[in-house]
């Protein structure tokens, strides 16, 4: 069955090697430095990509200082090998311009290379013209303000970036240029485009590693991974609305196998491409193939050897093929997100257990259970559904229908708050979120006794990171008011916090700045009120109670609200 169920995929992945190289599928991958040099570097995992299925790779070796070690002598041999070894291997396959070169003695290494931006306009000219019908998408740089100046500003980043697009077109006019930031950094990107990166750029790129990783640990914000494009899309709406609708691509995106579990990696990847298929991502470029320089984080380990997470590529692309279409969201059992496709051979449901809870989801008839992570297929009415992902094949209409109703409307997450004038976590015997929640989720929902009443500790893992519901705000600057109620432990431990928050300029601490809890005798409110609050889960969050430590955080949290002020 398993080896029957990769035949397929490989058989399948061929056929569709036909079709028209240009375009762009959600099923991607990318790799470290280390087996990116060359077309050696490649053989050694990249057939085994090429046996699932996958066939969208996000770059070459195509850094200035691989192919311009010397200053107007261009070495093309590795760029052309590796090229060609990716075109008979099926693959479709991007372009990155990034890093500096040491001959460029005008620019620091680390940094944007503003001082000398004909050497950088002359770089891109030369490699997009030498790679012109085999490169089409040139993305601007890895991860900005990653690898840019301390110094350094969306606005420097804006130069390299109209230099790099007005020498790119020039040398093809079909090439699509990329603007590009780090994790979920759409204020980087405002800035940037405000300063002059209005309209030159023909797509978006994101690393949200942060926030596929309370994916990753079932916090339960699959409400917030859905949020990521339509945030990028308020964006562009406010400052760029010829661009609001280009393909937003997400070029790295992954999940440590070791400190997250090997299970759990593989389970991160199907949710990660189910809802990037759901909201509109043109493609997720899995970081990555095999394991590099950057940790455990491949479909393969450093011996080659395929994790679940590779078998669960494998059975995505089997049942989904290479371009899915969406159908739509339904909640089973009112609660657990289910996600439809018209798969390659009928209807896909992608299913799983909402946060940390299971629960038990009926059919009005027997279904096809799979697997993704073995293969395991069975015919049931009834399924145990947990956190790991399942695929029901054969999905009753009326399942269908709903989630086609659902299709336009936002992911909920315990309710709707899009009206709500205020948002909150109170301690109520448990943990009660209304539209806020924490990193910490459930593992805080037996809150202490305290003082006579319910409370939760201040030291919590994650307890102190707040997550606004998308839907009460997000992007959008609201004047609001946060509010939270507190009281130092028993002992009349010293403790005391600051807030910071998302801001149209970044993550910045509240004025006031450092709170020391008074005293034990009473519960004390402290208040923040903020104009500039722009909240788009750069880090996968949206404010934090920050106590430098575990030295100040020994205080009692008896609630936390936010609200929108006239």
């Amino acid at each position: 069955m398993k080896h029957l169920a990769f035949l397929l995929a490989t058989v399948f992945a061929v056929q569709l090697y036909a079709e028209d190289t240009a375009a762009l599928g959600i099923f991607g991958i990318g790799s470290c430095h280390i087996h990116n040099r060359s077309a050696q570097d490649a053989s050694h995992w990249v057939p085994q990509m090429q046996a699932i299925g996958l066939r969208y790779y996000r770059s070459n070796c195509t850094g200035w200082s691989q192919v311009e070690p010397e200053q107007g002598k261009f070495d093309w041999k590795d760029l052309d090998e590796h090229m060609s070894y990716l075109t008979e291997h099926g693959f479709v396959f991007g372009g990155l311009l990034n890093g500096g070169v040491k001959w460029n003695t005008l620019d620091k290494p680390g940094t944007l290379p503003v001082n000398n931006l004909p050497a950088w306009s002359n770089y891109v000219s030369e490699i997009v013209n030498h790679a012109k019908g085999r490169i089409k998408r040139w993305e601007i740089w890895n991860e900005p303000p990653n690898g840019t100046g301390r110094d350094q500003t969306a606005a420097d980043y804006a130069k390299i970036v109209v230099s790099a697009y007005d020498a790119a077109k020039k040398a093809d006019p079909t090439c699509l240029i990329g603007l590009a930031a780090k994790s979920v950094h759409i204020n980087y990107l405002e800035q940037a485009i405000k300063a002059g990166a209005k309209d030159h750029y023909d797509y978006i790129t994101l690393h949200p590693y942060e926030v596929l990783d309370g994916i990753a640990s079932n916090k339960g914000t699959e409400a917030v991974f859905m949020n990521i494009v339509p945030t990028v899309r308020k964006m562009l709406a406010a400052h760029n609305p010829a661009k609001s609708d280009v393909p937003v691509i997400f070029t790295e995106l992954g999940c440590d196998a070791v400190k997250k579990g090997a299970d759990t990696q593989a389970h991160a990847l199907v949710k990660a491409y189910t809802m990037g298929i759901a909201q509109g991502v043109a493609c997720i470029q899995w970081f990555e193939g095999k394991d590099g320089d950057s940790g455990p984080l491949g479909l393969l380990d450093r011996k080659g050897i395929p994790r679940p997470a590779y078998a669960a590529m494998a059975r995505l692309i089997q049942h989904l093929g290479q371009h899915p279409l969406y159908l739509g969201w339904t909640l089973l059992n009112e609660k657990h997100y289910a996600f439809a496709f018209q798969g390659t051979k009928g209807t896909v449901l992608i299913t799983w257990a909402q946060g940390k809870t299971t629960g038990e989801i009926r059919f009005p008839k027997p279904v096809q259970v799979v697997n993704p992570l073995n293969g395991d297929m069975t015919s049931a009415d009834k399924h145990a559904l947990t956190v790991a992902p399942i695929f029901v094949i054969g999905v009753p209409d009326d399942l269908v229908s709903q989630a086609k109703a659902n299709k336009t409307k936002p992911l909920p997450w315990d309710g709707d708050f899009s009206k709500a004038e205020s948002v909150s976590i109170t301690m109520e015997g448990q943990q009660i979120e209304r539209g806020l929640h924490t990193h910490s989720g459930e593992a805080v929902a037996g809150a202490v006794l305290a003082y006579g009443g319910s409370a939760r500790a201040g030291n919590v893992p994650g307890g102190n990171v707040f997550i606004v519901d998308p839907e009460f705000l997000s992007y959008t600057t609201t004047p609001i008011e946060i509010t939270a109620v507190v009281r130092r432990n028993e002992a009349n431990d010293n403790a005391g916090f600051k807030l910071v928050y998302e801001s149209t300029t970044g993550l910045k601490a509240a004025k006031g700045g450092w709170f020391t809890v008074p005293d034990n005798k009473q519960w004390h409110t402290v208040r923040w009120q903020i104009d500039d609050a722009q909240f788009v889960n750069y880090w996968g969050y949206n404010f934090a109670l920050e106590s430098d430590g575990n030295q100040f955080n020994k205080y009692y949290l008896q609630s936390v609200t936010v609200t929108k002020r006239p």
